[in-house]
């Protein structure tokens, strides 16, 4: 261990705090065990040398004792364990440190299982990576109905669960709903699993309610001494892991088209843990680990991750939040699907009134229906109460008139991108509304300057762009105009706090961050197709990335009109960079949703839109052109100070485009690559958060 102890220096130890617990109807003597680093709930226990090296001091004391009936581990209140230091980890420069780290957590938490008396895990708070491992090494678990987070998120990273969870938790649950949170939930934006879910899949034998849970699980856990509870275990046959392993392969060929390495080693473990004996799959485990921790790939997610769980909660350039004004009320001009899905998000996550307007009754019955729908999903999904979903319903309701704004504290549009519709409807609202109500649009692209110049108090208006879905979608960029105040800002920050979305200030600055970036990225593909490399060619140069879709599946999702529509913007303002394609104004044109049929295939009718150019280039140039663009205007974007640093275009790529964890960030990732120069982040910024 003294080879590693001095990359986690600052490790904050969790200690393994041991007393005993008579438990009840004769069942024997229990050995706690809590987790728990001294510090509250803010600050989760995590495992580095120090606190592996007390757990297994603990287990030390347990294993010399003769008077005793079980063993059991718990975490301090509302954490159970989040995992390996992962500051510690990415210090590791050489391979047999690396090593050393797997196999000391493997060599600590076996021993739970391996115990000649049974182990218990009470799970009372968020589990994630090894956290959870340590649960799973336990003979038996509960859980709490209130976790409100449990996960391996190992692949998020970079990395694999290396301390066991590949091994052990397929044997549990099956090899499909292991791969499910080994893989799948991770590289879906690392979706989470709440205590109940958990449950229901499998990882723990029993659930309780939080109120009472250590108690509860104590007597269940004496029911189980006594032999009153019996807890059978499945097993699963050969086919069940061959198509498990099968289908995991193919979504991450269909997602990575193999980008990421940690995925796929993953996925070669659970395959492995059919027929391995428990030394063979921990060692492959280390091994595994060991080529990880020594990859760029960790380095490059530890950056993202950082991004999103540090800087995405301390916006840069917000103003203090004691300027904000409370919102009681909110106005949503307009009916469509985003509009509607607005609507209902403001209603769940503020709980106000909600109102739409719209042009006529049928627009209006349809957004309110929507709504209605989609509240009914939630509660049959058991998300919500049947109370709960009473009150969303009477939450938004629809008018003709803006005169329903009246009352309201924040208006928010969400009707054509066109300049002239969305000047006339603030025009509408401000003869409604309070001096006081703020005016936010979801422009994707236009002016808020030049939108708000006609307005009586152009000081309340600002920029609230969401992305689509809107509830799944995690950015919103907060557009700041040449006269919005800091009451305003302030107002548009607290409310996208209140929504649960990643806020980050943005300048009024021709499509903002993502739609910019994005918009370059598709015209140098476009244009290479325009100039006849093979649209196939094109669409596939940047595969290797592992972007979460190719350029023209992008296209299609945005829709060929909107896309259109935005090149056109961006090409009045910047038209040295960004270019306008006759062949997508054709596209456009012809009506068609894009280039691929529903069936996913190209349509040949589509495809011949943008045929008859004569300089096509090969995939490595389109793919060394489209980079070279996009350092080009993240260099422009900083120089306008679009943002406030570079981190803040990693940030809303990640979460508003979908920039894939393992490459980091864009702007590191263009660094590493040599593509950028000068560099966008100071050397070693990328590398250790």
């Amino acid at each position: 261990m003294s080879d590693i102890t001095g990359l986690f220096e600052d490790e904050v130890v969790t200690k393994a705090l041991v007393r005993d617990v008579e438990l009840p109807g004769g069942a024997g003597t229990m050995a706690l065990i809590t987790l728990d680093n001294g510090f509250d709930h803010t600050k989760p226990n995590t495992f580095g040398p120090g606190g592996l090296t007390s757990l297994g001091a603990a287990l030390d004391g347990i294993a010399a004792r003769t008077d005793l009936a079980a063993v059991g581990v718990t975490g301090k209140p509302f954490i159970f364990g989040v995992g390996a230091d992962l500051k510690g980890a990415a210090l590791v420069r050489a391979r047999e440190e690396a090593l050393e780290i797997g196999r000391l957590g493997h060599q600590v938490f076996r021993r739970l299982g391996e115990l000649p008396v049974p182990s218990f895990a009470f799970v009372n708070g968020a589990a994630m990576g090894g956290g959870l491992e340590i649960a799973l090494h336990c003979t038996y678990r509960t859980i709490s109905s209130g976790v409100p987070a449990l996960a391996l998120p190992e692949c998020f990273l970079g990395l694999v669960p290396g301390w066991g969870g590949t091994q052990l938790l397929p044997r549990l649950i099956g090899p499909a709903a292991a791969l499910k949170l080994i893989i799948e939930n991770p590289l879906s934006q690392n979706r989470m699993l709440k205590g109940r879910d958990a449950f229901k899949l499998g990882v723990g034998d029993a659930m309780f309610e939080p109120a009472d849970f250590l108690e509860e699980s104590l007597r269940w856990a004496a029911k189980v001494l006594t032999g009153d509870i019996s807890i059978e275990r499945a097993t699963y046959p050969d086919a069940d892991w061959e198509k498990a392993v099968n289908d995991a392969r193919f979504l991450l060929d269909m997602k990575l088209r193999g980008a990421s390495p940690a995925p796929y080693r993953a996925l070669d473990l659970v395959a492995l843990a059919r027929t391995a004996t428990r030394d063979e799959g921990f060692a492959a485990e280390d091994e595994a680990l060991a080529d990880l921790l020594m990859g760029d790939e960790l380095r490059a997610g530890l950056y993202a991750f950082d991004l999103v769980q540090r800087r995405a909660k301390k916006p840069a350039g917000a103003p203090d939040k004691s300027l904000a004004r409370k919102v009681t009320k909110v106005g949503v001009v307009g009916a469509g699907l985003m509009a509607s899905q607005m609507a209902l998000l403001f209603a769940r996550r503020l709980e106000v009134p909600v109102v739409l307007t719209d042009l006529d009754q049928a627009r209006l019955d349809k957004g309110v229906g929507y709504v209605h729908a989609e509240v009914g999903k939630l509660l049959s999904k058991g998300r919500i109460s049947g109370d709960q979903a009473n009150r969303l319903k009477a939450l938004v309701t629809g008018s003709l008139t803006k005169d329903a704004f009246a009352d309201a504290d924040f208006v928010i549009e969400a009707v054509f991108e066109d300049m002239a519709v969305k000047k006339k409807v603030f025009a509408e609202v401000e003869a409604h509304v309070s001096a006081e109500c703020v005016l936010a649009t979801n422009t994707s692209s236009l002016s808020l300057s030049e939108m708000g110049a006609d307005l009586a108090h152009p000081e309340r208006l600002v920029g609230f762009h969401f992305f689509n879905p809107v509830a799944v979608m995690p950015l919103l960029e907060i557009i700041r105009g040449a006269a919005t105040s800091d009451a305003t800002l302030a107002t548009a920050f607290a409310v996208g706090k209140s929504l649960r979305k990643s806020s980050v200030l943005v300048k009024d600055a021709p499509a903002f961050v993502v739609n910019r970036l994005l918009t370059r990225f598709m015209g140098e593909v476009i244009a290479a197709v325009d100039e006849g490399t093979p649209l196939e060619v094109a669409e596939h140069s940047l595969d290797d990335l592992g972007l979460p879709m190719s350029p023209f599946a992008l296209l299609q999702l945005v829709g060929p009109a909107v896309g259109h529509h935005v090149s056109e913007t961006l090409h009045a303002a910047f038209p040295g960079r960004f270019g306008v394609s006759d062949n997508m104004a054709k596209l456009v044109a012809s009506g068609k949703p894009g280039v691929y049929a529903p069936d996913f295939s190209l349509d040949p009718e589509a495809v011949a839109l943008f045929a008859g150019g004569a300089r096509p280039s090969t995939a490595q140039e389109v793919r060394q052109r489209v980079l070279s663009a996009l350092s080009e205007e993240i260099r422009f974007m900083l120089d306008e100070g679009v943002v406030a640093a570079a981190q803040d275009i990693d940030l809303c790529m990640i979460l508003g485009a979908g920039w894939p964890f393992h490459l980091g960030g864009v702007t590191p990732y263009l660094d590493r690559a040599g593509i950028s120069r000068p560099r966008f982040l100071e050397p070693g910024v990328a590398s250790v958060p």
